[in-house]
Order: structure tokens, then C-alpha cells, then sequence
């Protein structure tokens, strides 16, 4: 999984060591997914932000590194950060609402995330987050547990209504190619979005440095 070799043992305690290793253990979905459970996620104590996306897809699952695709390349474009910062566990955390590939539907398209994964790890991983300043929101099933009923009808609404969640949540569309219509019709998000994003972002980095 992508906490594998990711820590280091003077940056984690014990208590999260032995955390991390019982969820790369994980078998509760085992039945369900039709091929072998891969957890991925990072995570250190002090990071300032976290990213809660949906789940694995096939690229990730293969590699247990998070976004480690075309997603990705976009998510980091918009945070306007690298490759080393992103997956500086100290500084960014990414904890997707599940933790292992679902799997596809019969159009090839990603399943949700299981529902047993959050449920069983969220709580326990929470202590560990106490320096996170700011937590964003990637796609409907991460809105849906953090904001619950402030969140709004539909996605769009929930993400065009951003600064009502600040400073704390910072509600996102999936960076997906599947979402290239969406982000063409909504100008806005590019527009109003991102530079706000980007500057807490900044600001959140230069702090965990």
C-alpha cells in the first residue's frame, strides 16, 4: 500500500505504525471485490492538509501510489504543487473514502468506494490528523461524510457554494478526464476556485516546511 515505505519511524509513532499495518492487513471487503485487497493511503502526523478522494482506481491499485494518474497530474496542477510535495506524507495526507479499488461496472467505469471501509478506519485515523488545517473534499462520497446535511443537493451546488465550508473543508469535483464537460460548462470553478486553492495551499506548505 502507498504507507508502505512512505514514513519515517522518527516522523510516526508506534500507535500509527501499528495502525497503518493493521489497515495493509485489511480483509473486510476481501468477498467482495474480486481481487486481492490493496489498501492505499499516507499519512504523518503533521500534515496540514488532507485530501479525501473516492478510491483507488486500477492505475493505483496496480502501483499503491494515490494519484498516481492523469487524475493526479490534475489534481497537482490544481493545488499548484509537484510531484515531491504531493506525496510528502508530512505535509499532504491522502486518506480516499476507500481505501482499496472497488472495482468497474459493466461500462468500465469505476464502482463507489466500499462502504465498509469508512466506517472501520475514519475514527481510528482521526487522532492522527489533530495538524490538519484544511481538508479537501474530492467527489460526492467524501462531501457526503464531512459535510453530511450542509452539504447541497447536487455536487455542483455543494462545490459552487465553496466558501460557505471554509476554513476548514474545501469541496472539490473529481479531477477525472470524465469531468472535462462539467469543468468547460462551469468556467467558474477554474476562475474562483483554484486561486483560492492554490494560495491556502501555498500558505499551508510554507507553514509544514
Amino acid at each position: 500500500m502507498a504507507a508502505d515505505q512512505a514514513w519515517q519511524e522518527r516522523d510516526d509513532p508506534a500507535g500509527l505504525h501499528a495502525l497503518l499495518q493493521e489497515i495493509e492487513g485489511c480483509r473486510i471487503c476481501a468477498g467482495s471485490l474480486g481481487h486481492p485487497p490493496r489498501p492505499v493511503l499516507r499519512l504523518r502526523p503533521r500534515a496540514r492538509i488532507l485530501i479525501c478522494g473516492q478510491a483507488p482506481g486500477t492505475r493505483v491499485h496496480e502501483t499503491g501510489i494515490p494519484f498516481n494518474d492523469p487524475s493526479g497530474d490534475r489534481l497537482r496542477d490544481w493545488l499548484d504543487v509537484d510531484r515531491d510535495t504531493f506525496y510528502d506524507a508530512g505535509r499532504i495526507a491522502i486518506l480516499p473514502m476507500g481505501f482499496c479499488f472497488p472495482g468497474q461496472d459493466a461500462r468500465g467505469g469505476d464502482l463507489p468506494p466500499r462502504r465498509e471501509c469508512a466506517p472501520a478506519w475514519r475514527e481510528r485515523l482521526s487522532p492522527w490528523l489533530a495538524q490538519v488545517r484544511l481538508t479537501l473534499l474530492i467527489g460526492q462520497y467524501a462531501q457526503a461524510w464531512y459535510l453530511g446535511r450542509r452539504r447541497r443537493q447536487s455536487l455542483t451546488e455543494t462545490v459552487r457554494h465553496w466558501r460557505d465550508y471554509l476554513p476548514d473543508f474545501l469541496p472539490l469535483p473529481h479531477p477525472s478526464w470524465r469531468n472535462n464537460a462539467w469543468l468547460r460548462r462551469h468556467g467558474w470553478f477554474a476562475a474562483e476556485v483554484l486561486p483560492e486553492l492554490r494560495r491556502r495551499v501555498g500558505l499551508l506548505l510554507e507553514e509544514a516546511a
